[in-house]
């Protein structure tokens, strides 16, 4: 694999991982500030982002298994 390659697959991982953490800062604040009035809205969130935590997962194994 390419350095460039290499790069790229870490900027990916990177980017799945900053998607994977606003969508916990986002349980983090539905829990902290509004659970009592959207708490409906906490499976659907909670499913996102364990959807993310997985593609960040499967990207950074991916990364480090070439590295």
């Amino acid at each position: 694999m390419t350095d460039d390659e290499l790069k790229t697959m870490k900027k990916e991982v990177a980017g799945k991982k900053r998607i994977a953490m606003d969508f916990a800062s986002q349980v983090h604040d539905l829990v902290e500030d509004r659970l009592l009035t959207d708490y409906k809205e906490l499976v659907a969130l909670a499913e996102r982002t364990v959807a993310a935590c997985e593609e960040w997962a499967v990207a950074d194994s991916e990364y480090r298994s070439v590295t």
